[in-house]
């Protein structure tokens, strides 16, 4: 096991890693809307926080060596189901191979978090 870790996505902010990768797949931890610039949430819709959880799952794949369309299923955590139609289409952007996904809605997400996107995700060679 490789543990895999970046500077240009949030740093775990507890026990865990970022990423570990276990063979070629990628398990990566779930990201929110943390700005790795600034270590917190600074964007407050839906859509920018969508926006920022996707850039930090791309910063953790080209760490491991992969991109965006290796990702294999996505679990998904929104703090309000309502925002399920706003997520998407952010969501749709990024991830263009539409790979398996669960999408949830959960009582609060740490920081206070509208979002929170985890993925797997298949690292070649």
């Amino acid at each position: 096991m490789n543990v895999i870790h970046t500077h240009e996505a949030p740093a775990a902010v507890g026990p865990y890693s970022q990423a570990v990768l276990a063979g070629n797949t990628l398990y990566m931890s779930g990201q929110i809307a943390i700005d790795p610039a600034v270590g917190k949430i600074v964007a407050t819709t839906i859509e920018d926080q969508a926006e920022q959880c996707c850039k930090n799952i791309e910063a953790v794949l080209e760490a491991a060596g992969t991109d965006m369309n290796h990702v294999v299923k996505t679990t998904c955590f929104l703090a309000d189901i309502a925002d399920f139609k706003a997520f998407n289409e952010v969501y749709a952007k990024h991830f263009v191979s539409k790979p398996a996904r669960s999408c949830v809605a959960v009582k609060d997400l740490p920081a206070g978090a509208l979002c929170e996107v985890e993925a797997l995700a298949v690292v070649e060679g």
